[in-house]
C-alpha cells in the first residue's frame, strides 16, 4: 500500500456515516427508536473458514444470494427474486400484504384506488353488452353485421380492463412468480403469455427458421401454444441433441394454451425430416408417433405420453430415433395440431394409414385429410452415438451395420487458365522482378541495413 493511502485510510473510517435503523412506522422518528451501527472493523486473517447453511439458507423462499447454487444443485430452483426472499427472510411468518414497508403499503393503497377505477369501468363496459345483446339488430343502423362488431368492440374492452384491474396486484405477481396461479383466470394467462413470447416464442420461431422447419415439413407454421418437451424429468430445450438411449422412451409435453377457449382436442405427431434415402440420393421423411383427441387446457397442460394407450388416442406407437452411422444430425420435430371443432378424429383410421407405412410420411397430407391445424411445435436432434447400435438391435431396426461416406463430386467444368497481371508476367523476360515479388523476407539487405547473424 502506498503511503498516502494508508495515511488517508484512518481518515475515511471516521468521516463514514453512520446508519439509522428503526422498525416500521407511520409517525416521524424518534431519538429513542434509533440505533447506530459502527461501521465494520477490517481484520486479516490466515485462515478462511465458509459459511454453514441454516434451514433458513436453504428454502427456496428465503435462499440468499450465497447458497443458491447449492440449492440449485440438489434440484430445487430459487422462487422470486432476491429482494422479495431477503424481505421474506427478514419478515418471518408475517403475511406478504403485511409486510411493514411503509412505501410498500402507501403504493397498495394508490393501487387499490386504481383498481376500482377500472371495476367501476368494467362493470359500465358489461352493462353495455348486455344492453347491445338484448337491442333488436334491426333498430341498429348496420344490421347484424354492424351489432357484431360492436360487441366484438365492447368485449375486446372489457377483456383489456379485466386485466388491468388486476396485473399491478403484489398478490397477484407473487403467485404468478410461485407457479400458484389460476390459469382460468384472465390475468394469469396473459402474464404467462406475456413471459412465453418474451423468450420461448421467439427461440423456437428461431429453430423453426434455422433448421427450415419451413418449408421443409410445412408451408406455414406459427405457434400459439407452448409445447415443452421433458426426456426423463430433464427439459429438452429446442434444438438439443438427445442421447439414443435416452430418446428410446416416450416423452413427456406440457401445452400450455393461453386462450380463453376452455378444453380442447390436440393431435401429437412425431416426425424426422432426415431420413436418409441412398437409392434417389436425398432425404425422406418417417413417422415415429401419433397419438389423437388429447385434452388440453389452459389448466390442464401436462400430456404424459406414456399413458396414452388407448385404442381411441394411440394410432402410431414411438419408434425411437436413429441415425445410420455417416449421416448428419436427424431433426425430430415434435407437432400439436388442434382438431376442427374440438370434434374427435378416427384414431383406427390413422393406424389403418400409417402404422405400417412410415416411411414418405407428409404432415401437409395428414393435415389437409384429417382436417387438423398446427399450433404448437418443438424439436430436438439424434446423431449416430455409441448407444445407437444397441438401440436399434433392442427393436429389430436394420441399418446398425451401415455407414454411409460423402461422395466427392467432381467438375466438369474444364480448369480456369491464369488471368491478371501475375500471369502476364510470369515469362523469362520478368524474371528479374522476382527479388521484388518472390524472394521478400524481412527488410531488405542490398544496402547493409541488416545484420548477417
Amino acid at each position: 500500500m502506498s503511503g498516502c493511502r494508508a495515511v488517508v485510510r484512518p481518515l475515511t473510517r471516521q468521516l463514514t456515516q453512520q446508519c439509522a435503523i428503526r422498525t416500521f412506522s407511520s409517525s416521524a422518528v424518534r431519538a429513542s427508536e434509533t440505533t447506530t451501527q459502527e461501521p465494520a472493523q477490517s481484520t486479516t486473517t490466515t485462515t478462511t473458514t465458509e459459511a454453514t447453511p441454516v434451514p433458513l439458507d436453504l428454502d427456496p423462499n428465503t435462499v440468499p444470494r450465497e447458497f443458491e447454487q447449492v440449492l440449485m444443485e440438489q434440484g430445487t430452483m430459487p422462487i422470486g427474486s432476491r429482494r422479495r426472499r431477503e424481505a421474506i427472510r427478514t419478515t418471518g411468518s408475517l403475511p406478504f400484504e403485511q409486510l411493514p414497508y411503509q412505501a410498500f403499503q402507501e403504493a397498495r393503497k394508490i393501487l387499490a384506488a386504481d383498481r376500482e377505477t377500472k371495476v367501476a369501468s368494467l362493470k359500465a363496459a358489461v352493462d353495455k353488452i348486455a344492453a347491445l345483446e338484448a337491442k333488436d339488430s334491426s333498430t341498429i343502423k348496420g344490421g347484424e353485421t354492424m351489432k357484431q362488431i360492436k360487441l366484438r368492440s365492447l368485449r375486446k374492452e372489457a377483456h383489456r380492463l379485466t386485466i388491468l384491474a388486476d396485473i399491478n396486484d403484489p398478490l397477484v405477481k407473487r403467485k404468478f412468480e410461485d407457479g400458484l396461479g389460476d390459469m382460468t383466470k384472465p390475468i394469469y394467462r396473459h402474464l404467462a403469455e406475456k413471459k412465453w413470447r418474451s423468450y420461448d416464442y421467439k427461440l423456437i420461431k428461431q429453430r423453426i427458421e434455422q433448421f427450415n422447419i419451413v418449408p421443409d415439413v410445412l408451408p406455414k407454421l406459427e405457434p400459439v401454444v407452448d409445447v415443452q418437451l421433458y426426456f426423463d424429468n430433464a427439459k429438452i430445450q429446442p434444438g438439443s441433441i438427445v442421447d439414443s438411449d435416452v430418446s428410446e422412451r416416450l416423452p413427456r409435453l406440457k401445452v400450455q394454451a393461453f386462450d380463453d377457449k376452455g378444453e380442447r382436442l390436440v393431435t401429437v405427431v412425431v416426425i424426422d425430416s432426415d431420413v436418409p434415402s441412398v437409392g434417389t440420393n436425398s432425404f425422406a421423411k418417417r413417422c415415429h408417433y401419433i397419438a389423437a383427441n388429447i385434452p388440453v387446457s389452459p389448466s390442464l397442460s401436462a400430456v404424459a405420453l406414456p399413458l396414452v394407450t388407448g385404442a381411441d388416442q394411440l394410432a402410431v406407437s414411438w419408434l425411437p430415433p436413429h441415425a445410420i452411422k455417416g449421416s448428419p444430425y436427424h431433426r425430430l420435430g415434435v407437432y400439436v395440431l388442434e382438431q376442427k371443432g374440438n370434434e374427435a378424429v378416427d384414431a383406427a383410421a390413422i393406424r389403418a394409414l400409417y402404422a405400417e407405412h412410415r416411411d414418405g410420411f407428409s404432415l401437409k397430407s395428414f393435415r389437409d385429410k384429417f382436417g387438423l391445424a398446427p399450433v404448437g411445435f418443438t424439436m430436438f436432434r439424434s446423431v449416430w452415438d455409441e448407444q445407437t447400435a444397441a438401440v436399434m438391435a433392442r427393436h429389430g431396426l436394420a441399418g446398425a451395420d451401415l455407414e454411409l461416406r460423402p461422395q466427392r463430386v467432381y467438375s466438369l467444368k474444364p480448369a480456369i487458365k491464369a488471368r491478371g497481371w501475375e500471369a502476364k508476367h510470369q515469362s523469362a523476360k520478368y524474371r528479374h522482378l522476382d527479388k521484388y515479388t518472390k524472394r521478400i523476407k524481412g527488410i531488405s539487405n542490398a544496402r547493409g541495413w541488416t545484420k548477417r547473424r
